[in-house]
């Protein structure tokens, strides 16, 4: 029977052959508006995150035009996004409007030398939607809640657009979402 590790290398590596270095020319950005209209208020909050600019922006970007990245859990507490860290960043809504809110992200793997792949957590439950996958509770989460990562949305974060580290999945849990994010995009 194969170890874990080689398990988990065997997933990663299988991910690997599928993304790539490049950035994706099909990076969906704000075409609407003029980018300034404040994200809405969560409960209790005093403050609306203002949207970072555009060279900090976390952007969505199209899987399809992803090739080969490599993959690899390794995260360091830094104040740097690595892979297998959840990270809080601004993210744009699915309207693609301007507006979003911040929100933790898992790293995937790095795209180049100042931004990452990453994939956004969520509190609400999905418990029967294929593009999510549940996490449980974890230490990004103040309240303790559970979480999942939404699978159907892959983000471009730039170091400079990450407001803070929120703390690391444990390598079985990464490997989950890596053989996940496989199945579903065929990397």
């Amino acid at each position: 029977m194969p170890s874990f590790s080689h398990l988990l290398s065997t997933v990663l590596r299988s991910i690997a052959s599928g993304l790539t270095s490049r950035r994706a020319p099909s990076e969906r950005t704000s075409t609407r508006g003029s980018g300034t209209r404040p994200a809405p208020r969560s409960p209790g909050s005093t403050r609306t995150p203002p949207q970072p600019s555009n060279g900090a922006r976390t952007v969505e970007i199209d899987s399809r035009t992803l090739g080969h990245q490599r993959l690899g859990y390794s995260p360091q507490r830094d104040a740097r996004p690595d892979p297998g860290e959840v990270v809080w960043t601004w993210v744009p809504y699915e309207e693609n409007d301007g507006r979003g809110k911040d929100r933790p992200v898992l790293v995937l793997a790095r795209l180049s030398a100042n931004s990452v792949l990453a994939v956004q957590l969520t509190s609400k439950a999905h418990p029967d939607d294929r593009g999510a996958l549940e996490l449980g509770a974890g230490p990004w989460d103040p309240s303790g809640r559970p979480s999942w990562v939404r699978l159907d949305r892959l983000f471009r974060v730039t170091d400079g657009g990450m407001r803070r580290e929120g703390s690391a999945l444990d390598a079985p849990t990464y490997a989950r979402v890596a053989e996940a994010l496989q199945q579903r995009y065929r990397f």
